[in-house]
C-alpha cells in the first residue's frame, strides 16, 4: 500500500469547502459577561480593584452618553433669540462628550471590564432626569444640561477620589483630567446663558438711586 506524503495537500471535503457565502443570523454565547474583568492583565491592579473601578466608570458613562444625547436634542430643538449661538455651542459641547464617551468606554475595556453601550441599557443605568419627547423653553433646557452637568462633576470627584486611593492612577487621571475638566468648562458656558442682563439698555437702577 502506498504511503500518503505527508506535504501534499488532501481535497477538502464538502462540509469543508470555502464559499463566498455569507453566513447571515449567526448567534453564539457570549464570550465575557457583562459585569465580569479579565483575569489575567499587565496592569499591576488587583481583580477587585478593577471590578470596583470598572462599575463606577459605567455609571460614569451611561450619564456621560445621557448627556452628550441631551446636548443633541437641545441642538435640534433649541428655538428664540438665542437661537444661533446656542445651536452651535450645544453641538460643540455634544462633540467634546462623545469624544468623553470614547475615552471613558476604552479605559473600561482596557480595565478588562465590559463597556455599557446599548441605549436601552443607558437609560435603565443613567441617573440623570428623563426629559419630555417635545421642546421645551430654552431656560428649562439649559437648567436639565446643568443638572445633568452636576450629577457627572460630582461623580468624577468621588470616582477620581476612590481611584486614588485603591492606585489607579489611570482612572484618577482620567476622572480630572478628562471628564471633570471638561463638564466644569462647560457647565460655566451654560451657567452664563441664564444671568439676567439686559440685551440694549444699561441697567441704570443704581445709578438714578444715587442720584
Amino acid at each position: 500500500m502506498a504511503k500518503k506524503d505527508p506535504n501534499s495537500k488532501s481535497a477538502p471535503n464538502q462540509s469543508q469547502k470555502v464559499t463566498a457565502q455569507p453566513r447571515f443570523h449567526q448567534r453564539a454565547p457570549e464570550i465575557q459577561a457583562y459585569g465580569t474583568v479579565s483575569h489575567m492583565l499587565p496592569l499591576d491592579l488587583e481583580e477587585p480593584v478593577r471590578l470596583e473601578m470598572t462599575e463606577q466608570l459605567n455609571l460614569l458613562l451611561a450619564d456621560t452618553m445621557t448627556l452628550r444625547d441631551l446636548y443633541k436634542k437641545s441642538h435640534w430643538q433649541v428655538s428664540g433669540a438665542t437661537f444661533y449661538q446656542l445651536h452651535l455651542l450645544f453641538d460643540k459641547h455634544f462633540a467634546e462628550q462623545a469624544e468623553l464617551v470614547d475615552t471613558i468606554a476604552e479605559r473600561i475595556q482596557l480595565l478588562g471590564g465590559i463597556s455599557i453601550a446599548m441605549s436601552a441599557d443607558v437609560a435603565e443605568t443613567t441617573r440623570i432626569e428623563r426629559p419630555p419627547k417635545g421642546r421645551e423653553e430654552v431656560p428649562v433646557q439649559l437648567s436639565r444640561l446643568l443638572d445633568a452637568h452636576q450629577i457627572i462633576i460630582g461623580a468624577c470627584r468621588k470616582l477620581a477620589e476612590r481611584a486614588d486611593q485603591l492606585g489607579d492612577d489611570g482612572t484618577n487621571d482620567l476622572a480630572v483630567s478628562d471628564v471633570l475638566r471638561t463638564n466644569e468648562l462647560q457647565a460655566w458656558f451654560l451657567t452664563e446663558h441664564l444671568v439676567e442682563e439686559p440685551l440694549v439698555n444699561a441697567n441704570d437702577t443704581h445709578l438714578r438711586k444715587a442720584s
